[in-house]
């Protein structure tokens, strides 16, 4: 039984490695599909997004943690907070007092129709009009890869908060890596799903640069989340290859 579940893995592997080849960077053909295959092996396979009781992809997956992180009555600053989904929530749930920053004149409709008290400004205009630590927590999801000054905005977060909050696809994740090593193209994923020509992102990360960030501002990494194969669970030493996103929660030392 053993034997026949390694031909099967193996051949699974081989129809990949062809598969793949098909689309390959034409530089790379002549190292041969062994090579491929070997690669393919060490790596595994990605799954699929998570999925809720409907069947629907979870997207946010993050609201859920920063939910659980942030303390009752707390004061939260949301950092592009679209329509006010989460601090919405936090308000209903939590009991926190919210302020969003949000630039689309939609989003901030949306907003303002549920009582979500927001500003239609440029996140880091915004954020340097509060003064030193005059909210709890801010928040950043899913943001900081499309900031134009993505350092300038973490640091100005821990200036007027106690803790951030800030989540970003990891760049280094092992798919990633796959599409631009040996297909040669800019990755696209089932997380990552822009074409290099519309895409928001315009300063890719990946764990480790934050975590070399984080060393360099005297910045402590309080608590560390990963998506990995679908599942959200703890960091560990090797998510720099294997983690899809990133949610840490972050203090001045």
């Amino acid at each position: 039984m053993q034997n026949r579940q390694q031909s099967l893995g193996q051949a699974a592997v081989t129809q990949i490695a062809e598969l793949l080849l098909d689309r390959v960077d034409p530089a790379l053909i002549g190292t041969g599909s062994e090579r491929v295959q070997e690669f393919l092996a060490r790596v595994g396979s990605s799954s699929p997004r998570a999925r809720d009781e409907d069947g629907k992809a979870i997207s946010r997956w993050q609201d859920r943690v920063i939910e659980q992180e942030i303390p009752v009555g707390s004061s939260v600053l949301d950092l592009g907070c679209g329509n006010g989904d989460l601090l919405a929530r936090l308000r209903d749930m939590k009991q926190v007092r919210g302020q969003g920053i949000e630039i689309n004149s939609q989003a901030v409709m949306h907003c303002v129709k549920r009582g979500v008290p927001v500003c239609q400004i440029p996140i880091l205009e915004g954020i340097r009009a509060f003064p030193d630590r005059n909210f709890d927590y801010v928040v950043l999801e899913e943001t900081l890869q499309t900031l134009q000054q993505p350092a300038v905005v973490l640091n100005e977060m821990l200036r007027v908060g106690r803790r951030g909050i800030v989540s970003f696809p990891n760049f280094g994740y092992w798919r990633v890596r796959l599409d631009l090593g040996v297909r040669g193209r800019m990755p696209v994923t089932e997380w990552l799903p822009h074409r290099w020509y519309d895409t928001p992102n315009i300063h890719l990360l990946t764990l480790q640069d934050f975590v070399d960030w984080a060393e360099e501002e005297d910045v402590h990494l309080v608590e560390s989340y990963v998506l990995c194969e679908g599942q959200v669970r703890q960091i560990r030493p090797e998510d720099n290859f294997y983690a899809e996103e990133v949610l840490l929660v972050i203090e001045r030392k």
